[in-house]
């Protein structure tokens, strides 16, 4: 096999040790499907084989290793052979063990199978998602047929200042846990599994998760200082989440049944304007109190907003406030399954903060989801003085590989 520079430099710029052939093929070993441990935090463990990939209703967790790759070359066996070498490696890590003969395991004259920096770390609630971006369907693969409707080209919204080094690409993994060295250890470890087939295009680490996702959860705080995310789509609401979230048999490719489609955008948020802003001026910008978390139109964090209650003769909430805007009822009833993560990246050139948010959001068909409260937003937010999306991404994520089989088998059937 014939290794590009460009895959070279992609694992180098990861931070991945490059050795000789990884190869850990779905048939080197079998692992029996899991069950969800019952227990949270460093000891809890989530199925890797199932009905849908984990990682999507799972409980946010509390750190995120994100990557998009690019496939190298064209060859169909290759990308295959991929798939199934990281589902298998997939499957290990998500199980707490270690990739292949492991990190110890191995003759001492060869590249270890695992590059041993989780060793003795428990599983630490970790999930492995992967999804295929719409490039992956020019052609050189052969599945140009089979890209579904739903996996759109994201159109460009008012105010994107989108960079092409973190946009795109035709793979990503998703990798979620509640100790960031378990994360990374995934996405270190899978992109030295692709050396020669993929290599990362880019990748985001992200922490203190931005959004709930069960009720158990408390609702975070953004870099802002506001809770986010308090209307998210919740796991327990199962009626919600088969109608908004998972692909349903008769959808436009039958190989997504029971997948969903992700939408990431990097979003930076302008820390220092922000800082020197009101705190009135930031609750009207919101819409919500930051304190309590509730609508400026009363009640506590949960209670509804009441776009229409007044005072004075103006709206409590806002024409251009961020959480009117991005309301199901001002967005035909869209609503997002959201995963998103904080990020600081350090300072830019002229020494502000690099940070902001990761957002991550899955949802039955971005069009008339994502894409119609992001127009809503682009257009009038009165938060887009303060953010700016730099980065963009779409991805299908199919649904959860059975045992003995790998992630996205439905789609080369």
């Amino acid at each position: 096999m014939t290794l590009s520079r460009r895959g070279l430099l992609g694992l180098a710029g990861a931070g991945v040790v490059v050795g000789t052939g990884a190869g850990i093929g779905i048939d080197h070993f079998a692992i029996a499907p899991a069950t969800a441990s019952g227990t949270s935090g460093a000891a809890a463990v989530y199925p890797f084989y199932g009905e849908h990939q984990s990682g999507i209703t799972t409980a946010a967790q509390d750190r995120l290793h994100f990557a998009s790759f690019d496939v190298d070359g064209s060859d169909r066996s290759e990308l295959i052979s991929l798939l199934k070498d990281w589902t298998a490696a997939a499957a290990q890590m998500t199980a707490g063990k270690t990739v292949g003969t492991g990190a110890v395991g191995g003759p001492l004259d060869a590249p270890a199978d695992d590059t041993g920096e989780a060793l003795d770390l428990p599983p630490s609630g970790l999930t492995i998602t992967f999804g295929f971006g719409p490039s992956l369907f020019d052609g050189r693969f052969g599945l140009a047929g089979k890209r579904p409707t739903e996996l759109i080209d994201l159109p460009h919204f008012a105010g994107d200042a989108l960079e092409a080094a973190l946009s795109g690409g035709d793979l990503c993994i998703q990798a979620c846990s509640d100790d960031p060295q378990v994360a990374v250890h995934a996405i270190r470890n899978l992109s030295r599994i692709a050396f020669g087939r993929a290599s990362i295009r880019w990748s985001q680490l992200g922490f203190g998760r931005t959004s709930s996702t069960t009720r158990d959860q408390v609702t975070p705080r953004n870099l802002f200082g506001f809770k986010d995310g308090t209307a998210n789509v919740k796991a327990e609401d199962t009626t919600q989440v088969d109608e908004h979230v998972w692909v349903p048999r008769g959808d436009s490719a039958s190989w997504m049944t029971g997948g969903s489609y992700l939408v990431a955008r990097k979003i930076r948020m302008l820390i220092e304007p922000w800082d020197r802003t009101s705190l009135r001026e930031q609750e009207r910008v919101i819409g919500r109190n930051k304190g309590e978390g509730a609508p400026l139109s009363g009640g506590k964090e949960f209670t509804e907003p009441d776009f229409h209650a007044k005072a004075l003769g103006s709206t409590l909430i806002d024409r251009d406030a961020h959480v009117r805007l991005a309301h199901p009822d001002q967005n035909k009833g869209a609503l997002l399954l959201r995963r998103g993560y904080n990020f600081v990246d350090g300072n830019d050139d002229l020494g502000r903060l690099n940070a902001g948010l990761f957002f991550i959001a899955f949802q039955r068909d971005p069009a008339s989801q994502f894409v119609r409260v992001q127009q809503s937003l682009a257009g009038h937010d009165a938060l887009n003085e303060y953010i700016r999306h730099v980065g963009s991404g779409i991805f299908a994520v199919p649904p959860g590989a059975k045992p003995g089989s790998y992630v996205g088998a439905e789609l080369f059937a």
